[in-house]
């Protein structure tokens, strides 16, 4: 049955992204619809499981692999600080706006904290794809997206450990916060020393594909790293793809594992994200999940917008890099899942709060190529 699932989402993912270039929308706008179209909420024809989750998860992880293969590191030095201020524009905003909403909403203070902590998560792989459609992965733009990406999982990350302390889960503070500089450090270091030796030694094995399995197990190794220290796994491979890029083997390494990702995970990625839709129980919900996902995609836009002004973007390209940083993905998910599990979250509003962060992802390459520049 999983072997006739794949085929069933290949085949639609590539005629419905075919069909979005058409219509002049980015290709990845019609593998998520398409995903709806063939999961429970319409036909049932695919249906979510186990496998498809990971084999989903390992789309994610090479998608942003690329981009770090793809990311040039001296433009990367040059857009720090306006990776900084979209990060913390794209943290402050919703986090405050989402924290009045959950007032409005009666929701005691911590839970009114813990929604706005949500509603501050981003998650740029579907924008690396839709900048990668529209050639700005490796813009000065496409730059400060995906740094201000990794200070927006470092600063909510932090955030949501102190909420949960709070909240009397059994967290500490101090641990979780030199974790995660444990593994910058340990990662960065890794990167700079570690992954040259180890594709020079894979290089000269006489079998097959050495050089790109040896970049594969340095791609998940600190993905995994990442998410067992409480980092988002794509960081892991964002800093991975950044590590390789920096050696010889740059070249020869993206073209493989793009062909290996863009053929089977990446499109299942994509369209998996669709299938999780669900509309049982929001029938009740919609000015709510209306209201909550027009809060999601404004606050997004207007902090990471602003953060880019200060960066001295005009403002077309800074309602671009907003509209980049709207998608919530797996990281608000993992958050939402966190929440309900230490009572922060009820069941309808964290059903509530799956579909809007779905909106949000559907939503965000169609508004990246409306308000990006044609010609820039």
């Amino acid at each position: 049955m999983l072997i006739l699932q794949i085929a069933v989402i290949l085949l639609a993912s590539k005629l419905a992204g075919e069909l979005s270039v058409k219509l002049r929308q980015p290709a990845v706008l019609g593998k998520l619809l398409i995903g709806i179209l063939l999961g429970p909420a319409v036909l049932g024809i695919i249906k979510g499981t186990e496998v498809l989750d990971e084999i989903s998860q390992i789309g994610v992880i090479l998608l942003m692999f690329i981009a770090g293969l793809e990311t040039d590191t001296d433009e990367f030095k040059r857009t720090g600080i306006a990776s900084a201020y979209v990060g913390i524009g794209g943290v402050i905003v919703p986090l405050a706006l989402g924290y009045a909403a959950g007032a409005l909403l009666d929701l005691p203070p911590l839970q009114a904290v813990f929604l706005g902590l949500l509603l501050s998560a981003t998650s740029v792989s579907i924008s690396v794809q839709s900048l990668k459609e529209m050639g700005r992965l490796k813009s000065r733009e496409g730059t400060t997206i995906l740094g201000a990406a990794v200070i927006d999982d470092v600063l909510v990350i932090i955030a949501l450990a102190f909420v949960m302390s709070l909240a009397g889960g059994d967290v500490n503070l101090g641990l979780v916060i030199l974790k995660k500089i444990a593994f910058f450090l340990i990662a960065i270091a890794f990167g700079w020393k570690a992954v040259p030796w180890i594709l020079h030694k894979f290089a000269p094995l006489r079998v097959t594909e050495s050089i790109i399995s040896a970049a594969l197990i340095v791609c998940f190794s600190l993905s995994y790293f990442a998410e067992y220290t409480g980092v988002a796994a794509i960081i892991g491979a964002y800093i991975a793809g950044v590590s390789i890029s920096l050696t010889g083997y740059k070249h020869e390494v993206t073209e493989k594992v793009e062909t290996i990702s863009y053929a089977v995970f990446v499109p299942v990625f994509f369209t998996s994200i669709g299938v999780k839709v669900q509309f049982e129980g929001v029938s009740s919900q919609y000015g709510l999940i209306v209201g909550l996902s027009l809060l999601a995609i404004l606050t997004k836009i207007i902090g990471s917008s602003l953060g880019a002004r200060l960066a001295k973007f005009d403002w077309k390209h800074s309602l671009g890099i907003g509209s980049a940083m709207v998608s919530r993905g797996e990281v608000a998910l993992i958050i939402a899942a966190i929440g309900q599990e230490a009572g922060l979250l009820t069941a309808d509003l964290l059903t509530v709060l799956v579909v809007v962060v779905l909106i949000t992802t559907i939503v965000t390459p169609p508004m990246m190529k409306a308000f990006f520049p044609k010609n820039s």
